[in-house]
């Protein structure tokens, strides 16, 4: 598949974009880092995986920043670690399933970025997240109903994004061209004939 975007209507997004980040939400095998990395390539952007960036930080995984220092003690350092990587111009940011549930980043997010929510559905998530035992938030006896639950309580606030896209069990090169057209609609970006 041609994942080029000629320069036409890419400067032309880049220009509506006008120095914000594109942020990437959604829930724990959603496809964020997946589909990030292609999205930023065919933009030009830099990628950033808000996760990779406090672990880099930390020294620690964050199944090891959630033991030893708890939920809330992630929660707070992933705020900060997003205000500043919004700070910093554009860049194509992966965010953590729970980072778009805090108040106070989803207004940076609106204020410094465009918001898209890589929406999958339990089916989905449930096979991917499987394939990685690092989930510190689905480590309970029953992890389906931990997801389920997770899903209950995100979703609605996921649907306050900029902008949807269906992440499915297509490439996740596809998802990517998925979310590079929603984002050139969003933007009012149309390619030229």
């Amino acid at each position: 598949m041609n994942m080029s975007l000629n320069s036409q209507p890419k400067a032309a997004l880049l220009t509506a974009l006008d120095g914000r980040c594109i942020v990437l939400i959604g829930m724990m095998g959603s496809g964020k880092t997946s589909v990030g990395r292609p999205l930023a390539a065919r933009l030009g952007l830099n990628f950033v995986d808000a996760d990779a960036e406090i672990e880099a930080a930390h020294r620690m995984t964050i199944p090891e920043i959630f033991a030893q220092h708890g939920e809330a003690y992630f929660r707070d350092d992933e705020r900060r670690m997003l205000a500043r990587l919004l700070a910093k111009g554009p860049k194509v940011v992966a965010t953590g399933g729970g980072a778009f549930m805090n108040a106070e980043t989803r207004a940076r997010v609106a204020e410094k970025a465009v918001s898209i929510w890589l929406k999958a559905d339990f089916d989905v998530l449930i096979r991917r997240v499987r394939r990685r035992a690092n989930r510190p938030l689905l480590q309970t006896p029953d992890p389906e109903g931990a997801l389920r639950k997770l899903i209950d309580d995100r979703y609605p606030t996921y649907a306050l994004a900029d902008v949807t896209v269906v992440s499915d069990n297509g490439p996740h090169e596809m998802v990517a061209m998925k979310t590079m057209q929603a984002l050139m609609s969003y933007l009012n970006v149309h390619p030229v004939p």
